[in-house]
């Protein structure tokens, strides 16, 4: 006689919840505008992203040195920023052509979400530069690109990332961990489809 496994359906139904969920609670995440398009890093990830706000004729300000006091102007303005996007990834040519260091970027960065946390802004952390701008393509012992990935993607409320960059699992793991709806592009092409409908344009 052949005995059922009366768990495996069960499973299968319960999986099949799951997946319907985990959609919903991706796409439950909407950004609004205006932007600022920022950087963690100081690498040329921002002006990339300019290209495609510009093609979607988004309301959005790049700043790649932004600070928690522009954040207080805009709203003290009348005009505040209704969500972030903070490009992660560090370039030592980027942050010496600015004169600063990756500290300084560091505490900028924290000083920046902290602000936006106080005013309801949404925090997206992006990273398309994919593998070359991780720590495998850095010289050895730079290790400015993890550090700006963990300044900015374990605070997100949403990852957008070039699937290629997420080789080795590296932001796949902070979603689970934090609960953070993770977006992945198999292109940076996919960009363009992915922030209109984040923004709903």
């Amino acid at each position: 006689m052949i005995k059922r496994n009366k768990g495996i359906p069960a499973l299968l139904i319960a999986l099949s919840l799951l997946a319907p969920a985990a959609a919903r609670a991706q796409s439950a995440v909407k950004a609004e505008e205006p932007a600022l398009l920022t950087s963690c890093g100081q690498s040329p990830g921002p002006v990339m992203l300019k290209v495609v706000m510009q093609r979607l004729k988004m309301g959005f300000e790049l700043n790649s040195l932004a600070s928690a006091s522009d954040l207080k102007s805009k709203k003290d303005a009348g005009t505040p920023y209704k969500s972030i996007v903070i490009v992660m990834g560090a370039s030592l040519k980027g942050m010496g052509a600015a004169g600063i260091s990756i500290d300084d970027e560091l505490m900028r960065t924290a000083a920046l979400i902290e602000e936006a946390r106080k005013e309801g802004i949404l925090v997206i952390g992006a990273h398309i530069e994919g593998m070359k701008r991780r720590s495998q393509g850095a010289s050895a012992g730079d290790t400015t690109d993890e550090q700006s990935i963990d300044a900015v993607a374990p605070q997100a409320d949403l990852l957008l990332i070039n699937k290629e960059g997420n080789a080795d699992g590296r932001f796949t793991a902070i979603a689970q961990a934090k609960k953070i709806p993770l977006l992945e592009v198999a292109k940076n092409l996919d960009l363009v489809a992915e922030i209109q409908k984040l923004y709903g344009k």
